[in-house]
């Protein structure tokens, strides 16, 4: 009777082992979504917010990955004429939010519109026009420019003129622009030159410096002295990635996975093995004796 109780908890032991072999495959093949994820894109791109409605009191702009109502980022307190940095995100579906700054982030919205943003692309999002006709206006930005080149287009922010003529080197590059309109972007000879609005009165001009291979937008703003223009750099250069100081991670949102199990299936499987030999080992040596004593006797 003892050897067939031997023999189960032999293949017990056995059958043990073999399954906790087996549990490393079966946790290496489960996958675990990243929390917060946005939409079914896959990849990066870049979004940066602005602010260019100059009726508008200063905000704060949330911005949400598509179907979580976490915030992805928050810029506070943002006023006329503010542009933000490139920010990194996952491609995908977004909802841009703007609220009177410092209410709470469950207030209603003085603006909300969605926007997508596919891989490799870059995008303002931009709240313009007069406070009464408040919209989000979202440009694709181009990121490439022809050999030997700049790129260079006109967002027309100014309330107090509503139609400008914008001028590079001499060259018009919008001409009779209206409040808000945003121009296609247009190649120009790179180089330190100045650049001329025109508005009937309200003229200004300043120098502008435009590096082979850059993109650049051009912003006319209302100041306190009268016309301001403010360039921004949209790319220096690069085919991949935008200028502006990309803030990347997001503290942490993406989900991490368990730490694997492997080590320690390892170490019980050695364990069982272990045991399971001295089990042998034992039997037969119990075995052995019994023949010994019947033999003698």
């Amino acid at each position: 009777m003892t050897v067939p109780r031997t023999a189960r908890r032999l293949a017990l032991m056995l059958a043990a082992v073999a399954l906790l072999l087996g549990l490393p495959a079966a946790a290496a093949s489960a996958t675990i979504p990243a929390s917060g994820g946005a939409g079914t894109g896959s990849g990066t791109g870049w979004i940066r917010l602005a602010h260019l409605s100059p009726d508008m009191p200063a905000t704060d702009v949330y911005l949400y990955s598509f179907g979580n109502p976490d915030a992805r980022f928050v810029l506070h307190h943002v006023s006329y004429g503010t542009v933000s940095a490139y920010r990194t995100v996952p491609a995908g579906d977004y909802g841009v939010a703007m609220r009177a700054a410092g209410a709470p982030a469950s207030s209603q919205p003085v603006l909300s519109a969605s926007i997508t943003i596919a891989a490799g692309h870059a995008y303002t999002a931009a709240a313009v026009g007069p406070r009464p006709g408040l919209r989000l206006q979202v440009l694709t930005d181009d990121l490439t420019t022809p050999a030997g080149k700049a790129l260079v287009r006109v967002i027309q922010a100014s309330l107090k003129q509503r139609t400008v003529t914008v001028s590079w080197d001499g060259q018009q590059v919008a001409a009779g622009l209206a409040f808000p309109a945003v121009t296609s972007y247009r190649a120009v000879t790179p180089g330190t030159e100045r650049v001329s609005v025109q508005a009937g009165g309200g003229d200004a001009s300043s120098p502008v410096g435009l590096a082979a291979g850059s993109v650049h937008t051009l912003v006319v703003l209302d100041g306190a002295g009268g016309l301001e223009i403010d360039n921004l750099e949209d790319a220096a250069g690069s085919a991949q990635m935008p200028a502006g100081g990309a803030a990347t991670g997001f503290g942490g949102t993406a989900a991490h996975g368990p730490a694997s199990a492997l080590p320690w299936l390892v170490a019980i499987g050695a364990g069982a093995l272990l045991s399971l030999a001295a089990g042998v080992q034992l039997a037969s040596a119990s075995r052995r004796r019994r023949r010994c004593a019947s033999g003698a006797g």
